[in-house]
């Protein structure tokens, strides 16, 4: 065990791709001993700061294979690292519960066959009388919203997740190069990595973690993933405070596939992963509030305070996330086109045990 640890203390891995994929993976790593480097143009412009951070993990209605092992397995996790993490951040934490709601009678059917199929004290069906329901339905001018709490998951603050890794990064004195890579290629039993700049950096592993760009990069190797471009959308939308009380409401919701976080008495987001493009469309307030047959009066009248979107990638002919050792030293970690935050520490942990196994 001695003799690994001291491998891994002289192995250099490069990580392309400094959002929340590309950040854990360094954390888990750097924790093992090995030397990272994390190699990224623009970090601030990246997909990672435009998440929500809902983590949906036991509320996933789908109970085996690969999706369901890595949402089991985060779940597991998720609450250590928060622990760990803390020493870098105290108030970094998962705000719960979620709930999932819908106006659609068949879909809350399917709702509660697997509430009752999953014999689960967190995950409870919200009845006509839950005050839940009661205050949303009233917020909402509406009678037939119906849903299902799960009261361990929740939402992590994506901004504040990504601060406090930096913090920790920053801390392990992990080397960041703002640069961007055009191409990687294998010398001599190592990795080059070319920046557009002409310097070569040179490294044992490479981990590829920067979304659609990691396709351009593997193609030259004669890797044939396809990755589609998806985008996630949110807007901050100041309502009349004299008409409803937003914070009476729970603190993150969905209703008919729209998240919904309440941020003050007058202040909500708004934000879904559901439009396959490159842009963001025109009309992003009625794309986003148009949920219920009809409209509050408060949501009709809103303002737009605030809107952001992230581009993000999705696998065409696979499961997503790809999670993949293309060659020895070279290893594809991506196409998180919605559960990036839930699912890193499920996926660090998977890339984390490649390597070990790579260097034993």
């Amino acid at each position: 065990m001695k003799i690994l640890k001291q491998n891994f203390q002289k192995a250099h891995i490069v990580i392309i791709g400094s959002g929340i994929i590309g950040k854990f993976n360094a954390l888990e790593l750097s924790e093992l001993g090995f030397q990272i480097t994390i190699i990224d143009p623009s970090q601030r412009n990246n997909s990672s700061h435009a998440a929500l951070g809902l983590l949906m993990g036991n509320m996933y209605q789908k109970r085996k294979g690969r999706s369901w092992d890595l949402r089991e397995k985060s779940i597991q996790l998720w609450p250590k690292w928060i622990e760990f993490l803390k020493q870098f951040n105290h108030e970094l934490n998962i705000e719960k519960p979620l709930i999932q709601l819908t106006t659609n009678e068949e879909k809350f059917k399917k709702l509660e066959k697997f509430i009752h199929e999953n014999n689960n004290q967190n995950l409870q069906i919200l009845e006509k009388n839950s005050i839940f329901i009661k205050k949303i339905n009233k917020a909402f001018q509406t009678k037939n919203i119906k849903g299902i709490i799960s009261l361990e998951d929740g939402r992590i603050n994506a901004v504040s997740l990504l601060k406090t890794l930096d913090q920790y990064l920053k801390h392990k004195k992990i080397n960041f190069l703002k640069e961007e890579i055009i191409k990687i290629q294998k010398s001599h039993n190592q990795w080059i990595s070319k920046t557009r700049n002409n310097k070569n950096i040179k490294s044992d592993v490479v981990i590829l973690c920067n979304s659609l760009k990691a396709v351009d990069l593997i193609n030259n190797l004669s890797h044939n993933i396809q990755l589609k471009s998806v985008i996630g959308q949110a807007i901050e939308i100041n309502i009349n405070e004299s008409e409803v009380d937003l914070l009476s409401l729970p603190k993150q919701f969905n209703i008919n596939g729209k998240n919904i976080i309440p941020k003050s008495k007058n202040k909500l987001i708004i934000g879904s992963t559901d439009e396959y493009s490159a842009k963001p469309k025109e009309n992003i307030f009625e794309e986003l509030t148009n949920f219920l047959d009809k409209k509050p009066t408060w949501l009709a009248n809103g303002k737009i305070s605030k809107k952001w979107y992230g581009i993000r990638s999705r696998p065409e002919g696979e499961p997503s996330p790809i999670m993949k050792n293309l060659e020895d030293g070279l290893i594809i970690c991506t196409g998180f086109y919605k559960n990036g935050i839930l699912l890193a520490p499920a996926c660090s942990r998977w890339v984390a045990n490649e390597i070990k196994n790579y260097f034993s």
